[in-house]
């Protein structure tokens, strides 16, 4: 089982990254299914119905958020309410809206996709990741479940690794995503647990994470904040790791950075 899972996605911009790039790679490494983080591809923050409907018809299957999941509350509920395969951080406190955890058949197997939000250097309080996924491992082991993919939505590296270290041999792939900046440690366990520390993003390649570089730069020159502005066209990089997963096992087999540029007008 081959899966695609891209990297934050950011504005317009991104979304045609994914348009342009995805159904050639998705064809190419015969994909069996697609996940990306979507959750500031509305503009920058958010995530709504049209543009689960557009990136869908590009390709992707089920569509990941993080801390900015409620950005637009109102968008993001609507997905929710029309049962699309949005996925929002499992450990948010009892009773939002929204699942996170998504079973995906796929010939004949049950996938378990779950996101996790980290704890440090984050402006949210969310419930611990480490005891909400184990709760979510102890319900997934009363299913049949052929493979667990675990996306660690955080800021910190040395949590996404003490993550990776406490899952490890548990789940199939645990795959940071939330910096932006794909990092270089892709890395196969002799327990099969695929990790990364960060995904990387896809969006606009010449600014600051995806945002328009100038009001970036006053900030840190003034320390007074300007708004961010995601840039409409230019060079976009689309950010992704390929996984191959032993169904039978439940282990991943390898793990592959993919990195593409395109000229978006």
């Amino acid at each position: 089982m081959k899966i695609l899972y891209i990297g934050d996605i950011v504005g317009r911009i991104g979304r045609q990254a994914v348009g342009r790039i995805l159904p050639g790679l998705k064809k190419k490494h015969r994909a069996d299914l697609v996940v990306a983080n979507a959750e500031n591809s509305a503009h920058g923050s958010g995530l709504n119905e049209n543009i689960v409907k557009e990136l869908n018809q590009a390709g992707v299957d089920i569509f990941s958020l993080g801390d900015h999941a409620f950005s637009k509350e109102k968008d993001v509920s609507a997905c929710f309410t029309s049962q699309l395969p949005v996925i929002r951080p499992a450990n948010y406190p009892p009773g939002v809206p929204g699942q996170g955890v998504y079973i995906q058949s796929v010939k004949g197997e049950n996938i378990a996709f779950a996101v996790l939000a980290g704890r440090v250097f984050m402006d949210k309080d969310f419930d611990c990741p480490f005891r909400v996924g184990d709760m979510i491992l102890a319900n997934l082991a009363k299913q049949n479940i052929s493979a667990i993919i675990l996306e660690v939505h955080a800021e910190a590296s040395s949590e996404k690794i003490a993550l990776r270290h406490y899952f490890n041999g548990r789940v199939a792939a645990v795959l940071g995503t939330h910096t932006h900046v794909m990092t270089a440690d892709s890395q196969l366990s002799a327990q099969g647990t695929a990790y990364i520390t960060d995904i990387g993003m896809t969006g606009a390649d010449e600014g600051v994470i995806g945002v328009d570089k100038e009001n970036i730069l006053k900030s840190f020159l003034t320390q007074i904040k300007y708004p961010h502005v995601i840039p409409e066209k230019g060079q976009a990089i689309f950010n992704a790791v390929l996984l191959n997963i032993n169904l039978s096992a439940g282990r991943a087999l390898s793990i592959k950075p993919i990195r593409e540029t395109r000229e978006i007008h």
